[in-house]
């Protein structure tokens, strides 16, 4: 698809690198020049140098054959502008970064799609605070993304030294209950791979399992993988992203307590937030941590501005034996960097708002001939899982799983058939309507076709 993305900030460079990866046809238009050389040197997409709410500018850009325009600058009228532009320029679709809170409610977004002609807002802090309330809801887990609407949950954790399933092999996780889940993908010292039945799990094992999301909680405690419940967190940091994450959490019945050295910053929270503990202080240091029961929180999330900061607070706050810490981090370098050194729960904003992007990519793609309706980046970029429609015309229907021919390091986990949601045997096929998870490891699948070898 050729798709036009303004505003190339970190968020905005995330977005067209993953869509780049996708292959899709992608120019960039950024008001500073400094932005528009680095990407220019970088990547092979076509730069434009000017103001995004400008009809010049969009027009050399291509907005008006565009398939997707997407508006990313740090400016909510900006955007929304540019977005009103490309739609009556003829861009086909139009996303717009949305921050402000005033604009976010269910109304407001409503009735800014309506006038603008908007496709898709996204707000980057908003999906931060989702997927960390969604890991502090079920904090064994380091990552939990949905399915089919939410029919299914894939869930990524690593085996602690506690675990009984040291030394099971696949084949055995039958031993330890009736009920529904697959191990899908594993990292093991670096090593990402589908495992087979004879697969030995062992302490330290990342996992990615896939399970019918109302069962989770109950299969995970079945499998010796319990978790004490979050009643309570301590949060380092009064951004726009903590906003969002108190109130997600007060209705998870989760009490947040806030630690911001800023004053502005911790007055316009209290504003925001009736009720929230915030406390007015520098969070690095030990004393206040003391003071604020940093050794009776059930979790700890840094949301400072500064990469360095979090990572090293979060190593504080595991020292004082917490037993969930999540750490946000925006440099990818810091982020291998943290997870080698012991970080298990990193999120990073712009990695979390490119693979909505990619997403919404695929499912269009999908209105002009791609089946991908879904993609989720599994094991840190390793490997994926993808959602699949089934065609009509897809040549591998009524073919028992077993007799199909399936590519190595790739594995069919998952298929949803109208209200069922069935982990696949060997005995089991494809239908047309069908809609089919796989997963991925080390090989890139376009289609659902490139599942299986070629006859």
């Amino acid at each position: 698809m050729k798709i036009v993305v303004a505003g190339c900030g970190k968020i905005g460079k995330t977005i067209v690198r993953s869509l780049i990866e996708e292959k899709h046809d992608v120019t960039v238009v950024d008001i500073e020049p400094t932005v528009v050389d680095e990407l220019a040197r970088e990547t092979d997409v076509l730069c434009f140098k000017g103001n995004a709410a400008e009809y010049e500018t969009l027009k050399s850009a291509g907005a008006d054959r565009a398939d997707l325009f997407i508006a990313a600058t740090d400016s909510d009228e900006t955007n929304m502008l540019s977005c009103f532009a490309a739609r009556r320029m003829g861009a086909k679709h139009t996303a717009a970064r949305i921050r402000n809170s005033a604009n976010n409610t269910a109304e407001s977004m409503e009735f800014l799609k309506q006038q603008l002609g908007l496709s898709l807002s996204f707000n980057p802090e908003m999906l931060t605070a989702r997927a960390i309330c969604d890991i502090l809801k079920l904090p064994s887990a380091l990552k939990v993304e949905s399915f089919a609407g939410r029919r299914f949950g894939m869930i990524e954790l690593v085996l602690g030294a506690d675990t009984n399933l040291d030394g099971v092999a696949l084949s055995d996780l039958k031993k330890f209950g009736k009920f529904k889940l697959l191990i899908c993908v594993v990292s093991r010292k670096g090593e990402v791979f589908i495992p087979n039945g004879s697969f030995v799990l062992r302490t330290g094992d990342k996992l990615g399992i896939l399970v019918p999301e109302e069962n989770t909680e109950r299969i995970l405690r079945m499998m010796g993988i319990a978790h004490k419940p979050v009643k309570n967190a301590i949060i380092l940091g009064a951004g726009k992203t903590t906003g969002y994450l108190c109130r997600l959490l007060r209705k998870s019945r989760i009490e947040p307590k806030v630690i911001e050295v800023n004053q502005e910053r911790c007055e316009a929270l209290l504003e925001e937030t009736d009720g929230l503990s915030v406390i007015l202080g520098d969070g690095m240091s030990q004393e206040l941590l003391a003071e604020e029961g940093i050794d009776d929180a059930d979790a700890f999330v840094a949301l400072t501005g500064l990469d360095e900061q979090n990572i090293l607070i979060s190593f504080y706050a595991m020292a004082h034996k917490v037993d969930k810490v999540v750490t946000k981090v925006s440099r990818d370098e810091l982020s291998a960097i943290s997870r080698q050194l012991g970080l298990e729960c990193i999120v990073s904003t712009k990695a979390i708002t490119a693979d909505l992007i990619v997403q919404y990519a695929r499912g269009l793609r999908n209105s002009m001939g791609s089946q991908v309706e879904t993609l989720y980046s599994l094991m840190d970029g390793k490997a994926q899982a993808l959602e699949f429609k089934v065609m009509p015309d897809f040549a591998l229907v009524n073919i028992p799983l077993r007799k199909m021919k399936v590519k190595d390091d790739v594995l069919v986990a998952g298929i949803i058939r109208g209200r069922e949601a069935v982990i696949p045997g060997g005995d089991d096929v494809i239908l047309p309507g069908d809609r089919v998870i796989v997963i991925s490891a080390g090989r890139r699948i376009e289609e659902l076709a490139d599942i299986a070898e070629a006859e």
